[in-house]
């Protein structure tokens, strides 16, 4: 369930006319709706309910800060993957306590950042990346809570580039390997070993793949304790898929029933239990909104030429990811819809939204939005072609505040800069 409905012929995220926005910040924009938010975290928190439990927002989803404000004033933690994501937590008054810090790659810098600053756990990725945090936590003084991520050689049936539990993918340890490694950072200085974590992928649409994991941890976890290692918290990350499909019979798990599955599974464990969602949280929360600027005639198709472009939504072009697309304005009864190549003004033949898309008929100037868009949409967008970052606004109830602006051209010039001998 989302907040954006239909009242009066006008599509409305909550209380406010799309109509308005667009007249106030100009298109392309984003949209987040707090409701939508709000609701969504609190189904996963529900979902846990009698479980010691955190859930953690995983930040790479949806970065703005407002959204992770938001979402840390309703007791969420924040899962990172980058000392600039660490940073945004802090920002939006996150504690340290309630960060988890994840990716394959965490640099000597972000590591003291993290040690320096407050971290709930560290998840570690490989051996040089633990021996790394042994030696700065230990020139720091302080013990480093880790958690080793175990890769299951899981298939989550997903899209190959968002795929993480193989073993052909660049993530955790592989899992036969992982007693011996938990051997070794149980003997290393300035580490303490507190959990097992395991993420396997993104947009999983069935909780198979995931109950095979969890399978897999559970085993793992008895064989630990049987070594001597005091294992009291599971980090089971996110991946839990969304319906981009709104007319469709694709329906993915409730959290309600991926919750149920983790208390079943690992429940007897008696550990605490971290979930790191993202998409589910943010993606359904958040719209693109674009206006039409010109229809063109091809051969044998029609173009539908629209004010954002690749640059502001990657997913099609990276992904070949569907988003609906829906006029902003509700079609009369009875108009027959036509086909439409959605496509925008960049470049490149891969800045194409859709091709042969059933849509109503538009006319230039219509405002057109693109739903469930509010995860790895504005995070992942760039100002290839000289294009201005869109902006991000966020609607609670019948208000509506910008929370990201438009850059303007001027202050996009004036970040580079020429040397004087040019």
């Amino acid at each position: 369930m989302d907040h954006f409905l239909y009242r009066n012929g006008v599509l409305h995220a909550e209380d406010v006319a799309l109509t308005e926005i667009a007249a106030a910040v100009g298109t392309p924009f984003y949209v987040y709706s707090a409701a939508t938010l709000t609701r969504h975290f609190q189904l996963f928190d529900a979902a846990l309910a009698g479980t010691d439990h955190l859930v953690c927002f995983a930040i790479k989803s949806n970065s703005n800060l407002a959204v992770l404000k938001l979402l840390g004033d309703l007791g969420a933690g924040m899962d990172v993957v980058s000392g600039g994501e660490y940073r945004r937590a802090k920002a939006a008054g996150v504690p340290g306590d309630r960060i988890v810090f994840s990716g394959v790659g965490k640099t000597r810098d972000e590591i003291r950042l993290a040690l320096t600053g407050g971290i709930r756990q560290f998840n570690v990725e490989s051996e040089p990346e633990l021996r790394a945090i042994s030696e700065i936590a230990t020139a720091l003084g302080v013990t480093a809570p880790i958690a080793l991520r175990v890769n299951p050689d899981v298939d989550a049936k997903t899209h190959e580039k968002i795929a993480t539990g193989k073993s052909e993918n660049k993530f955790g340890i592989p899992i036969a390997k992982a007693r011996a490694v938990y051997a070794e950072a149980a003997k290393l200085p300035g580490i303490e070993v507190i959990g097992v974590d395991v993420h396997i992928g993104s947009q999983l649409t069935d909780l198979a793949p995931f109950e095979a994991a969890f399978t897999k941890v559970r085993e793992l976890t008895l064989a630990l304790r049987e070594d001597g290692h005091k294992i009291r918290r599971l980090d089971l990350g996110g991946g839990l898929g969304i319906p981009y499909h709104q007319r469709s019979n694709e329906a993915p798990p409730l959290p309600t029933d991926y919750g149920a599955m983790i208390t079943r599974v690992l429940g007897d464990l008696g550990c605490e239990i971290e979930i790191e969602p993202g998409r589910l949280i943010s993606g359904n929360a958040g719209l693109m909104v674009t206006s039409v600027i010109y229809l063109k005639e091809g051969e044998g198709r029609n173009f539908l030429i629209v004010d954002a472009a690749m640059n502001d939504l990657v997913r099609p072009s990276m992904y070949g990811a569907h988003h609906d697309i829906v006029p902003v304005i509700e079609p009369a009864p009875g108009l027959a819809p036509q086909p439409f190549d959605v496509v925008g003004p960049v470049c490149e033949t891969g800045d194409t939204f859709t091709k042969g898309r059933e849509l109503p008929p538009m006319a230039e100037g219509d405002l057109v939005a693109f739903r469930s868009a509010g995860a790895y949409g504005a995070v992942m967008a760039s100002e290839y072609n000289s294009r201005p970052l869109i902006p991000e606004v966020l609607v609670s109830g019948d208000h509506f505040a910008v929370i990201r602006q438009r850059p303007s051209f001027e202050e996009m010039l004036a970040r580079d800069s020429i040397p004087e001998w040019l």
